[in-house]
Parts: structure tokens; sequence; C-alpha cells
């Protein structure tokens, strides 16, 4: 095992370990440009791609069963007998696979002595079919939301309070946008996440006895004078437009978040978290007001 192991023979061991199922990737390799153009965000990407580095990550998507395109990992980094079982089950599950110097792995890592294990997986495609649709439903459409860490941070709210989805209209940011990842913190791989049409998830969420629920400062309501029961879509808006007048022309539920300071409004995804709680706790008869 790999405790057993100096750093100076680690790059020989899993060298002749994995013999004939890796590949040795240099500093100009295409590998290493094209997880440098993800991480950046700066290249086109209709494979729809993004980068997971480190074992927290990696057994996320191990446990999640996400299909991974690219894994590539540093000897000299590998200090585990748990990083070598990753490794592992990697290597069996990628496509392709890469052995990297510690030097060339320390030019795609974005952190600060890293584990030297880094995957390419692909994004988890979805669509409104795969929202389960229930008595008590709870969803949040994102409408035109321009940064990608207040979309990762909702997404990761929504798990947390184990609502059935997400949905992105007008979307304004790449869904494998590396911040939108990182904020994430995993729950992209669990969440539904669809990228759909204003017009399709309007007619979705009329067909499906959705009640609309919009953030508005000139609401007569709040939003913990309602009790949330039965199928609720709540819309969160553009962080420099507010939500699209579109909305405003459907049946919708108007209700405020009181702010009782100087600021008028709160970031997108405090609103959304706080708003999203108070609903959820609801339907699961927690909270009572």
């Amino acid at each position: 095992m790999i405790n057993s192991i100096n750093e100076e023979e680690r790059f020989s061991y899993f060298e002749e370990k994995y013999k004939g199922r890796v590949k040795f990737a240099g500093a100009q390799n295409p590998l290493i440009k094209h997880v440098t153009g993800l991480i950046n965000n700066s290249k086109p990407n209709p494979k729809k791609l993004f980068a997971v580095e480190g074992i927290w990550g990696l057994q996320k998507a191990l446990d999640y069963n996400l299909q991974i395109e690219s894994f590539a990992f540093a000897p000299e980094c590998i200090h585990t007998n748990e990083a070598e079982e990753v490794i592992d089950k990697l290597i069996e599950r990628s496509e392709d696979s890469y052995i990297l110097s510690k030097k060339v792995f320390l030019k795609i890592s974005e952190r600060e002595g890293p584990d030297g294990l880094l995957a390419l997986c692909y994004l988890p495609q979805h669509n409104l079919s795969h929202i389960p649709l229930k008595e008590n439903n709870l969803i949040v459409i994102l409408d035109g939301l321009e940064i990608p860490g207040n979309i990762g941070t909702i997404i990761r709210s929504v798990d947390g309070v184990a609502a059935d989805g997400v949905i992105l209209c007008n979307r304004k940011a790449r869904l494998t946008h590396p911040k939108l990842i990182k904020s994430s913190q995993g729950s992209n791989f669990t969440v539904p996440v669809i990228d759909e049409e204003y017009q399709n998830v309007i007619n979705y969420l009329k067909e499906n006895n959705f009640k609309i629920f919009l953030t508005d400062t000139r609401a007569e309501k709040s939003y913990f004078q309602y009790d949330y029961k039965g199928r609720v879509a709540i819309i969160a808006g553009s962080e420099r437009y507010g939500i699209s007048r579109d909305w405003y022309r459907e049946q919708v539920n108007l209700v405020s978040i009181p702010m009782y300071g100087d600021c008028d409004s709160l970031n997108v995804a405090i609103a959304t978290t706080i708003f999203l709680y108070e609903a959820s706790l609801k339907q699961k008869g927690i909270l009572q007001r």
C-alpha cells in the first residue's frame, strides 16, 4: 500500500501497477490545455464537462455514479491508502486515465498542497420529467441569474431542504462554470438541474397545478404568511434586473421578505434560501405559524 512506499518510488510503483491502463501526460499534452480551459471557463464546452479535484469531490462523483471522461493523478502527491483506493475505482470508471508529474499536476490544480487527483466529469442531464410529482412539491426557478456562485449556492440550499429540483430559464451562466460547481458543494450531482425555455416552464407549472411565488417588495404579505401546501414554485430573479415581467402576467402570489435595516433587499441566494426553508419546513409539518 502507498503509505509504505517513499515519495521517490511512488511514480514507478503506480506506473507498474497500472501498466497498459494509464497514459503519461506531459505539460504539452492536450489534456492539460483542456483542463485549464474548463477551469478558466475560457473554451467552448460542447460535452458539458466539469473538473472535480480532490478525494472528497471524486468520492462523491463515484457515489453518485457520474460518467467520467478523463482522470489524472500525480503519484508524488498521493500520501494515503484512501487516495490509492479512489484511484483504483476511477481508473476502472474513466474513459481515459493519465499519470502526471507533480510539476505538471500543479499547473492544473486550484489548491495549495493538492492530493494529486482530478477528473473531468460529464454534467448530469435532466429534463422536466425528472421532477417527481407528489402531493407536496417544492422547486426553484432561476430567471436570468448571472452569477455562477449564486446559482451554485441555491442548488446547495435546494439539496439542504430536500426540495425537488432547480429550473433555469433565460440562463446567463454555464452550468459547468467552476464557481457554480464549487459553490454547489456536490449538490449539482444529485439535484435535478434543468435548463428550459420560459414558455415550456410556464406550461409545465400550469399543467401540474403549481402555485407560483415571487418575492416583491410591494407585496402585501410576507413570506411567512403562507402555508405552502401542495405544489410550490419559487421564482428567483436576476441579480441586476430582478424577475422578468413575463412572470407578472401569470397567476402568481407576491410575497416580501421584511427588511429592518437600511438596505432594501438581500442577496438572491440568501433570500431564496430563507424562502426555501420556510416553505419546506411547513410542507413537512415541522414549522407552524
